[in-house]
């Protein structure tokens, strides 16, 4: 018996097994990964198995895989797809290795991600109108003015933002700095330095806050239920969409993700070099830098100018 023959005997032997609940749990439990990737899963999971149920699927084969992704494709977005394909490449690879079901998912492919941004930067005048609209009269204005301060010009994510401590304001030298845990790292080890108009929003802000401990958040939920709680990701967001909104920048296009893609074009236009923005922005790959520089030298391209000029006058 060849070796072509003994793996088909096998696969047929585990597609005999149904996957079930329990299976889905118990992958992942064995997922060795962190809280958020795990929750990612688990929605992606949920989402293959609403898919199986619905069709009435209790053993699935590579085209009812191929079925799903392409399902995924219509209702999906790319970035989501591809999340939820890998996922499902790990659980069938899991599978076969436990000797549970085959991998019917190997090599199924998700969709291409486009690497240009999905979200656009401020220009200089949406910038300063976004600030001029926050009203630094109330204690909530002057905590969403140093939030988006302190983002815009450190380049920061909403996920650093949230992690952010009192006690991670420190001193370096003669500059005052914010250790920040990045995306994917587990420890504060990186710091972006506080501009003095961003360090004079936050000092404003913690001296109307009042009293707090080192470990407190550095900026805090304001609500009465949660009033003093650490903000969540989607809080920051909805912070910055609002003031975005109230500024008159009411886009699909313009979230709190453009504050970091606004510090890296900004810093370009304005003097910083390739490598600044690199080191600014923490991108491990320049290649992920050079999208920004790619975009501006786009814009300062004058070809189409230059052939109207030559066509019309």
């Amino acid at each position: 018996m060849n070796t072509l023959q003994t793996l088909e005997e096998r696969q047929n032997d585990l597609i005999n097994q149904d996957i079930t609940a329990d299976i889905y749990s118990q992958f992942i439990n064995y997922l060795d990964a962190k809280p958020a990737t795990v929750a990612t899963y688990t929605r992606a999971l949920r989402q293959f198995a609403a898919f199986m149920a619905e069709n009435e699927i209790v053993r699935p084969t590579r085209a009812d895989i191929i079925a799903y992704r392409d399902e995924l494709i219509r209702d999906k977005k790319p970035a989501t797809v591809q999340t939820y394909i890998i996922a499902l490449r790990l659980f069938f690879g899991w599978l076969e290795q436990s000797g549970i079901y085959p991998n019917i998912a190997e090599h199924i492919k998700g969709c291409k991600i486009d690497k240009e941004h999905k979200k656009d930067n401020l220009t200089t005048a949406q910038a300063q109108a976004l600030f001029k609209g926050i009203d630094t009269a109330t204690i909530n204005g002057k905590r969403d003015y140093a939030i988006i301060a302190t983002m815009i010009t450190g380049g920061l994510r909403d996920i650093e933002i949230a992690r952010a401590n009192i006690e991670d304001l420190r001193t370096l030298g003669d500059e005052t700095v914010l250790y920040i845990q990045g995306k994917g790292r587990d420890e504060k080890t990186e710091y972006i330095k506080i501009t003095a108009a961003a360090y004079s929003a936050i000092q404003a802000y913690l001296k109307e806050r009042g009293k707090t401990t080192p470990s407190a958040p550095l900026f805090a939920s304001l609500n009465h239920a949660t009033i003093g709680e650490r903000l969540t990701t989607k809080s920051i967001s909805r912070i910055v969409k609002t003031h975005l909104i109230n500024a008159g920048l009411n886009s699909d296009r313009l979230t709190a993700h453009s504050l970091r893609h606004t510090a890296a074009t900004l810093n370009l236009l304005n003097g910083g070099t390739l490598e600044e923005t690199q080191q600014l922005l923490r991108h491990t790959n320049i290649n992920t830098t050079m999208i920004y520089l790619h975009h501006i030298n786009r814009a300062n391209n004058k070809s189409e100018e230059r052939i109207s000029a030559a066509i019309f006058g």
